[in-house]
């Protein structure tokens, strides 16, 4: 299977060397636009571009007007990157369907974690249905978790909530974020329900419990201890 492309906007050539650097060393084949215009030629070109990352400030046409124009004929998973802490410019990404949104300056593993999440959410991973982090070994298409070579015993959630902890590895998750992803719907009711759902799957993860770390006042995140 072909390596997803990335097509990198971003007007500092800086910038999308560093992203570049990070991108394909996991293997991404990577794409790269100093503007808008640019970016447009270069999508509309290749046809099998799998992610975007678009900075907003640029030159000739700017990040909300490349997403304007992708999204009247495509959706294409989008990264917006911007300069600006903004909240209106994040809602406004969201309106216009971006799937991330990130403020710089930015830790450039954590945007890979991002876009690999987003390429398994979307079915473009250039991987299998098996994940694996310090012991653990996921089977999705088998719907089977291993810890340490031992079958877990896990129900439909607990299952569910442990693979989108592995594709979310080094991010930090709300409770809502959690919820909406795991139960694919708004949940209105007390957000807290996944604590119970987290001590579960704790105990039955055994010492490897602890790669799920509590975010005090937000929620959770895995993340493998370094040996």
């Amino acid at each position: 299977m072909e390596a997803p492309k990335i097509l990198v906007v971003d007007d500092e050539s800086r910038m999308r060397k560093l992203v570049k650097d990070f991108l394909e060393k996991k293997n991404f084949h990577v794409l790269e636009a100093g503007d808008g215009e640019e970016a447009m030629d270069i999508f509309y070109k290749e046809k099998d571009i799998a992610l975007l990352i678009l900075d907003v400030m640029m030159p000739k046409m700017d990040g909300w007007e490349v997403c304007r124009e992708i999204r009247k004929n495509s959706k294409v998973p989008i990264i917006m990157l911007t300069a600006r802490g903004d909240e209106r410019d994040e809602l406004l990404g969201f309106e216009l369907g971006v799937d991330e949104y990130i403020s710089k300056p930015f830790s450039p593993k954590i945007l890979v974690a991002r876009v690999e999440a987003i390429l398994r959410r979307t079915g473009q991973d250039a991987g299998n249905d098996v994940l694996s982090a310090g012991g653990i070994v996921i089977d999705k298409s088998a719907h089977q978790a291993t810890v340490d070579g031992r079958q877990m015993e896990l129900s439909f959630k607990e299952f569910e909530l442990l693979t989108y902890f592995l594709e979310n590895q080094g991010i930090a998750l709300s409770r809502e974020k959690i919820l909406n992803s795991v139960w694919n719907y708004d949940y209105f009711g007390d957000a807290r329900t996944i604590d119970t759902h987290v001590k579960k799957l704790r105990s039955k993860m055994g010492d490897k419990g602890e790669y799920i770390k509590t975010v005090w006042g937000m929620g959770y995140k895995f993340e493998v201890d370094a040996q």
